[in-house]
């Protein structure tokens, strides 16, 4: 029995949609899955009922975009509570930071003479949280690139003409959100951070969890990062990371978390004395088991 707790749909930056996504993990023989697009809950509900259909048991998440010390994090809520106005407020506000991203980069782009409206990108991306690769995909659908990693070689890396630095929730702000909405915060792919130091920095913000298993912890940095979590008294999650076909190949198999971990986060975020019990509907409460 394995679980994938790091997933991505349509609704940010993957290419699955919803259907898509709940038939690959019933392809990888998935008992539970999560999904965690950026700065979004947009697609929770849909996910839900599509793995209910395939019996898989759902529960739902987002990847807050933050920071801490000027480097850029990447914080998973869990469990939370869709009915939560502050969280709710404060994605809302994230997903405004990114259309606008979205515009200035194109219009920087347009000043390079490539001639992209910001419209064409968010009529192909469909959601409410764009971000570059919608951009990348537009590049290459316009016949600007010949592909994604084009796109950004040429233009949408740090420091390439449309390039554009993207604003960033305070790390605690986020972390303090996500237990407001009754969720657990984990720190996703600390590998990627280069700075093992920040863990203990967020601990003491409340952070739940560390995300141990994932692709690119290659290596020693899966055990590494187990052995931080144990000292440190954080849950233990992993997952795939999976943004359909949009980065290389799909990821989606190349991580599976042991259910006995998914088991601990549940039990822990059931028995937290400052949590009580989700009320906002369906993706806001504990999977359900599969009938």
């Amino acid at each position: 029995m394995f679980a994938d707790l790091h997933l991505h749909t349509r609704y940010s930056d993957g290419t699955y949609t919803s259907g898509d996504l709940v038939a690959a993990a019933s392809g990888h023989g998935l008992a539970l899955i999560s999904l965690t697009d950026h700065d979004t809950l947009e697609g929770c509900a849909e996910v839900e009922a599509e793995a209910a259909k395939a019996g898989i048991r759902f529960i739902s998440g987002t990847e807050v975009t933050a920071e801490l010390f000027g480097r850029e994090l990447h914080i998973l809520g869990y469990l939370v509570d869709s009915a939560s106005e502050p969280l709710a407020r404060e994605l809302e506000r994230a997903q405004g930071i990114r259309q606008n991203r979205v515009r200035q980069m194109v219009a920087r782009l347009q000043s390079q003479g490539i001639p992209l409206e910001a419209e064409a990108v968010f009529e192909m991306a469909k959601c409410n949280a764009p971000g570059r690769p919608h951009v990348a995909r537009a590049l290459v659908q316009a016949g600007h690139c010949g592909s994604l990693d084009e796109a950004f070689e040429r233009f949408l890396k740090k420091d390439r003409p449309g390039w554009v630095p993207k604003e960033k929730m305070p790390a605690a702000k986020a972390i303090e959100l996500i237990h407001g909405a009754h969720g657990l915060a984990v720190l996703a792919h600390p590998g990627l951070n280069h700075d093992d130091s920040l863990i203990a920095k967020l601990k003491d913000f409340g952070l739940d969890g560390l995300e141990c298993f994932h692709p690119k912890h290659g290596g020693g940095a899966t055990a590494k990062y187990q052995a931080i979590a144990r000292d440190l008294g954080l849950l233990v999650t992993g997952g795939s990371d999976c943004h359909g076909r949009s980065k290389n190949r799909p990821t989606m198999g190349s991580v599976k978390l042991p259910m006995s971990f998914v088991d601990t986060l549940l039990d822990y975020q059931r028995n937290r004395p400052s949590s009580p019990a989700p009320t906002g509907g369906p993706h806001g409460s504990h999977p359900r088991p599969a009938s």
